[in-house]
């Protein structure tokens, strides 16, 4: 079994003090209007407390393959319920970023069906590195939209079906990742941040956990 090295409770709480204080600081300074830079705090502040939940509770290797499956599983579900139940249709930054969260459930569940050893749990990681960064790519482009001033935001293009029927895939890319009107839309948000500033805290999280199982029996 694994252990990771203790962090002493008072510096931990200092720690924590000060990026709340810096937290306060920043927004008071860039106002109540939304910015890149406050989203860009918000995501790496959940980024690391999800990142460390998870390594604390980092279950045996191979449950954790499974339950790395059940949670892309269960942004997938969450996904489909804003759009089918909400009425919250997806852009073409989302369905990127989605296609990324269903390549990582596979890579887990492969793994979890495969009992790989340290090798290849670095391989499987190595996949989790590459589908988690083209997602967390799309994601923060997303962020970076979601943050323009309205007068800056893209004009709404094509829908993503579209793109597909009529351009080649690496036209689809650029057209995609320039990102258009609807990307602005935030439709939902959680503790100040949207769905994309989420996503990308899950990419970042998933792929922090797929490394740590490196080591993990």
């Amino acid at each position: 079994m694994t252990r990771y090295n203790t962090v002493p409770w008072p510096w931990a709480g200092l720690v924590l003090t000060l990026a709340l204080l810096g937290q306060e600081i920043l927004f008071r300074w860039f106002g109540s209007e939304p910015s890149l830079a406050q989203s860009l705090y918000r995501i790496a502040v959940m980024a690391i407390g999800v990142s460390s939940l998870a390594l604390i509770l980092l279950p045996p290797r191979r449950i954790a393959y499974l339950l790395g499956f059940l949670v892309c599983a269960g942004l997938m579900s969450w996904a489909l319920w804003l759009q089918y139940g909400l009425g919250l249709e997806p852009c073409p930054l989302c369905a990127f970023q989605r296609m990324a969260v269903t390549a990582i459930g596979i890579v887990f569940l492969v793994a979890f069906i495969h009992k790989p050893r340290s090798l290849g749990a670095a391989i499987y990681a190595g996949l989790v590195l590459v589908f988690a960064g083209g997602g967390g790519a799309f994601a923060a482009r997303h962020v970076w939209i979601q943050a323009l001033p309205k007068d800056q935001v893209p004009a709404c293009g094509m829908g993503i079906s579209y793109m597909f029927e009529t351009l080649p895939f690496l036209d689809v890319l650029k057209k995609v990742f320039a990102g258009s009107g609807e990307c602005a839309e935030k439709g939902w948000e959680f503790l100040g941040l949207a769905i994309p500033g989420w996503t990308l805290v899950f990419f970042i999280a998933m792929t922090v956990v797929a490394f740590a199982l490196i080591k993990r029996e």
